[in-house]
């Protein structure tokens, strides 16, 4: 199933074509835009940048979207963003499709970070999904329908070593989104969370870490050969297929599985000398999804 029939599966099945991106201007949150705008989904999309926000809309425009409200903001801002989702929701008359894709880079030693490292960590990639499914699940409740994708990463079972913020920040988005899934059981309102590997983003522009640290990020990235595209068409059709879970490209869903089975020996090979070589396989192993 091609990217745009998977696109008009998931407005079938949560009953429109509105939706709600943070970290809309680039990366996953622009990749998944794009496919929906092909679609000619209505879409808000809000970022930080907004000099990127403005190009992205640019882009959407033309690629289709009925269209598109920027909000140039940060999920850190409550008041901004919960006014940009009311903003948003009143211009386009509903809201179906809720995507938490905003997040950050952090890594070094526990004892190293320092605390306003793991309060910036924290306040965007856990505080800012929180915030995103307050603002959602009202309107979608009230629908009776809707769907929440919140972007976690597979740093959230693989918990390599040195990257104790940023692993422990997106085990819980995990957490929350299973939580979610439970508490609106029955109400129409679906919940997805997707646990990406390596994917060539601009995630590490903003990266606080110690330089040997931020240098390892940027070499196991450049070896991934999963496209962001790619994620975001795999992405689009674990919404579809209405899945709790989205593990993408497929080698890391082998990785999920063999830490479920081996945990004490999955920690041993993350452990050492051996992480690079081991994050490096693992990126460089980028495939499709499947079924």
């Amino acid at each position: 199933m091609g990217p745009q029939l998977t696109a008009a599966r998931l407005a079938a099945r949560v009953g429109g074509r509105r939706a709600f991106i943070t970290g809309g201007g680039s990366g996953i949150g622009l990749a998944l835009a794009t496919l929906l705008a092909r679609d000619a989904w209505t879409l808000g999309l809000l970022d930080r940048d907004a000099a990127r926000l403005a190009a992205a809309a640019a882009e959407l425009a033309r690629a289709g979207a009925t269209a598109v409200h920027s909000f140039a903001a940060d999920v850190t801002d409550a008041a901004a963003f919960a006014a940009a989702v009311e903003a948003f929701v009143g211009r386009a008359g509903g809201l179906e499709l809720m995507v938490n894709n905003a997040g950050v880079a952090i890594a070094g030693r526990i004892e190293e970070t320092p605390l306003a490292d793991w309060r910036w960590g924290l306040e965007i990639n856990v505080l800012g999904v929180v915030q995103g499914c307050r603002l959602a699940v009202p309107v979608m409740r009230g629908a009776g329908r809707g769907l929440l994708v919140n972007i976690a990463s597979a740093a959230a079972f693989a918990a390599a070593p040195r990257m104790a913020t940023y692993n422990a920040s997106k085990a819980a988005v995990v957490a929350i989104s299973e939580t979610l899934a439970a508490e609106l059981g029955g109400s129409g309102v679906g919940v997805l969370v997707v646990m990406p590997g390596f994917i060539r983003t601009r995630l590490l522009e903003t990266m606080r870490a110690p330089a040997s640290d931020a240098a390892l990020a940027a070499r196991v990235m450049d070896k991934s050969h999963y496209p962001v595209e790619q994620a975001a068409a795999d992405i689009l059709a674990a919404a579809a297929r209405g899945r709790l879970y989205a593990v993408v490209p497929f080698s890391y869903r082998l990785l999920w599985r063999f830490k479920r089975f081996f945990p004490r020996l999955f920690v041993r090979l993350l452990a050492g000398a051996r992480l690079e070589t081991t994050l490096e396989r693992i990126a460089g192993g980028g495939s499709t999804e499947r079924t």
